[in-house]
């Protein structure tokens, strides 16, 4: 929630006009949490939902459309731009707002691409010393296939970008694995052949500038889509 803002002479409290970026149950839950704050304006969302609706008003602006949407920031005289959505950070639009002097919460484009692609995540880990899983880079599926049948079951085949919670197979047979590929492996994509590791897994949240950390909470996805770790390995599920 935004905190109460009071400026540095008369106290009073500082009013900012937000804008909400995004239209699922994250930004539902952001909706929420800003609409509480006493330091709130007016607030907008764009595209939202039914659900935000109740929270903010709604406004249809095409988000890929970064210069429309700085230009909706300078009409409506937006403070802060909340963004939720990965795919808008990775395409840059932090960016091009903050050059255009508008307050953005959410990470650059460069910082956004470990979210972007799996394949630069993995090269951020192995400069900087981070243990993960032991993985080959593929942009043929001869070449794929051939490691995996050297590799052996259980494996894991990523698709290389941004693939909204989908674009991963855990495959427990070489059939399995060998339809991942042909499915994921597209025109100018990548793929990666990454080994199979069981355990729990556990995110930790934390905030930056840059400068600073605020550590979060940590959470716990449920990664297939049926219960019993089965199914198809999906992101943001339960």
């Amino acid at each position: 929630m935004l905190g109460t803002v009071k400026g540095p002479i008369s106290g009073k409290v500082i009013v900012m006009n937000v804008l909400l970026i995004g239209g699922g149950g994250r930004e539902h839950a952001l909706a929420w949490a800003i609409s509480g704050s006493p330091a709130l304006g007016r607030f907008f969302c764009a595209p939202g939902n039914a659900g935000i609706a109740t929270c903010a008003e709604i406004v249809s602006l095409d988000i890929a459309d970064h210069q429309a949407v700085a230009a909706f920031c300078k009409d409506h005289a937006i403070d802060l731009v909340v963004v939720g959505p990965e795919a808008p950070l990775v395409a840059g639009i932090a960016d091009d707002l903050t050059a255009k002097g508008i307050s953005v919460f959410g990470p650059s484009r460069a910082a956004a691409a470990l979210e972007g692609s799996k394949a630069f995540m993995k090269a951020v880990c192995a400069e900087a010393g981070i243990p993960t899983a032991k993985h080959h880079r593929f942009t043929d599926p001869d070449a794929a296939k051939a490691d995996i049948r050297a590799r052996g079951t259980p494996i894991v085949i990523k698709q290389d970008g941004l693939a909204a919670g989908k674009g991963v197979s855990v495959a427990v047979t070489l059939d399995d694995a060998f339809e991942a590929v042909d499915t994921l492996l597209t025109d100018n994509q990548e793929v990666l052949v990454e080994d199979f590791l069981d355990g729990e897994e556990v995110s930790v949240f934390a905030l930056s500038d840059g400068k600073t950390v605020l550590p979060l909470a940590s959470a716990q996805d449920h990664k297939r889509a049926y219960d019993g770790d089965e199914g198809p390995n999906t992101g943001g599920m339960g």
